[in-house]
């Protein structure tokens, strides 16, 4: 999951909020009674859209194996006429991670792998830092997130452009945030490696074993792990962030390098075909076409998650999913986010063989989770129990407006009585570590720049703060939140080493001076 990149120290709590909150239920979902709750839903949905809570969504609700409800709401686009329908394509972040298992279930489906196949002995070039977990991590480890690896390990990394390949290979250098199975962390890129690994035992790669094991046998024709694919279609949502005071597209997102942790884009008319193999545990009209042992592996809780923040409840993830216990039992569900402008949620009572999944072009917004909570308040009680939107909303506004401000007012304007800096040439050089790999500052028409990246392809204005500090914009989706770095100078007055502090999630953001 993406959501928040940029912001390390927050991405424990956003990961865990990035899973809907289960709804407490009553009675039982009948024919009349889901009948009964759409054209609410829909009221309650159009009135959404009217009130700017976002600029646009799509809906599907598949109930006892059919699609019972799949519409589009507001706009691909602000301020471009296009609006979004069934068929529009979002990127969906991390409600990827179910699909991927999935994928999986069908791999171990077909014998190329067990859920409990080691890394080492599918994929011998990975490692984690210790050698115990590199040798004993499965892939159902890393679709549960207990291999140890931090949250954010390789997020930092996609951001500044490397590849797939390049940021597997440098977690091997990543602490571990707790021991071996010991601890849950949510990871992009230990999920990406699970998946990787599963479909190269199969002989493909991620890319081809998504599509002949899940989008081609479900005929999901507008569904892909390539970004290629998502920008190519012409009916796609754009990603919108909260700036300004309203909804602008200001920004990309390419998330092939963690395809099977966030990489999907699709639409609500192919999701609902996933929706009824799930629910319908590996069948899908009258074949099985995932063994139902293989996909049910996926369901089971593997490690607690603790006490989710707006119902009190216990939440428990499995391979890829959340699990969650309400009146009506078991809960499917998971959700996404780009901090870019992507959010997504899946909600599936597999006792009831009904689901809802909700796709937006927003970021953030608590909208999707509140459509889910209020359709299912609808079928099973008449009536909303709750205000889910001003709920989820309050939640997000509470996390993620305060940790820019506080960057906005730490960072946004020097002190009074800055220090000088010292002259330029005392900050430029070349700068690394094993994990961030090259950082280059420069002088460009009177000030600095900083060079990140695979061939510095990322390149930041930096501006004076206080003596040796500097700061620079480095997202896009907030341009107005300055983060800081700073130069430790050496004896002759030549700086040594560069500490970048919103690359330092997992300990790396400090890269040494090289010699000229």
């Amino acid at each position: 999951m993406d959501i928040v990149r940029h912001m390390g120290r927050l991405a424990a709590t956003m990961a865990f909020l990035l899973v809907p909150a289960p709804v407490a239920l009553a009675g039982e979902a009948t024919p009349a009674a889901v009948a009964a709750a759409l054209p609410q839903l829909d009221a309650y949905i159009r009135d959404a859209i009217a009130n700017g809570l976002v600029p646009g969504l799509s809906v599907a609700v598949v109930f006892d194996d059919k699609v019972v409800f799949l519409e589009g709401y507001g706009v691909r686009d602000v301020g471009k006429p296009e609006t979004v329908d069934a068929d529009t394509v979002f990127q969906i972040a991390s409600l990827s991670k179910p699909l991927s298992s999935t994928i999986v279930a069908a791999l171990v489906s077909q014998g190329s792998v067990s859920w409990d196949s080691r890394i080492a002995d599918i994929d011998p070039e990975f490692r984690l830092s210790g050698p115990y977990p590199s040798a004993e991590v499965t892939i159902a480890d890393l679709f549960a997130h207990r291999s140890g690896l931090p949250g954010n390990a390789g997020n930092d990394l996609e951001q500044l452009g490397f590849d797939r390949d390049t940021i597997l290979e440098r977690l091997r250098l990543v602490e571990p945030s707790s021991s071996f199975r010991a601890g849950y962390a949510y990871s992009n890129f230990g999920l990406t490696e699970g998946g990787v690994a599963a479909a190269g035992a199969a002989g493909m790669t991620w890319e081809e074993a998504a599509d002949a094991m899940l989008y081609a046998p479900l005929g999901m024709t507008s569904t892909s792990s390539r970004y290629s694919d998502f920008v190519a279609r012409p009916d796609r949502a754009a990603p919108h962030v909260w700036y300004d005071g309203r909804w602008q597209a200001l920004t990309t997102r390419m998330p092939d390098a963690q395809a099977p942790a966030g990489g999907v884009s699709t639409t609500v008319r192919d999701l609902a075909q996933w929706m009824r193999l799930e629910l319908g545990f590996g069948a899908f009209d009258g074949e099985q076409l995932v063994d139902q042992a293989a996909l049910a592996r996926t369901h089971l809780p593997v490690m607690a998650r603790g006490i989710h923040p707006i119902t009190g409840q216990p939440s428990f993830y499995a391979l890829g999913w959340d699990i969650q216990y309400g009146k009506q039992g078991e809960v499917w569900t998971h959700a996404g986010a780009f901090s870019t402008g992507a959010r997504t949620v899946v909600s599936m009572l597999p006792g009831e063989r009904l689901g809802i999944v909700v796709l937006a072009n927003a970021f953030p917004t608590g909208m999707p989770d509140a459509i889910a909570g209020t359709f299912f308040d609808l079928v099973f009680e008449g009536a909303p129990t709750r205000d889910w939107a001003t709920a989820w909303n309050a939640l997000y506004a509470s996390i993620l407006g305060p940790a820019s401000e506080a960057s906005k007012a730490l960072y946004g304007t020097p002190p009074v009585d800055a220090e000088p800096a010292l002259p330029l040439a005392a900050y430029v050089g070349t700068y690394d570590n094993d994990y961030i790999g090259t950082a280059v500052v420069a002088e460009q028409d009177g000030g600095l720049v900083l060079k990140l990246g695979p061939d510095g392809v990322n390149v930041h204005a930096l501006s004076h703060f206080d003596r040796d500090i500097f700061t620079y914009f480095p997202y896009a989706e907030t341009p107005d939140v300055p983060y800081p770095l700073s130069f430790m100078i050496g004896p002759h007055q030549i700086a040594t080493q560069l500490m970048i502090e919103d690359l330092d999630t997992v300990g790396f953001g400090t890269l040494v001076r090289q010699e000229d």
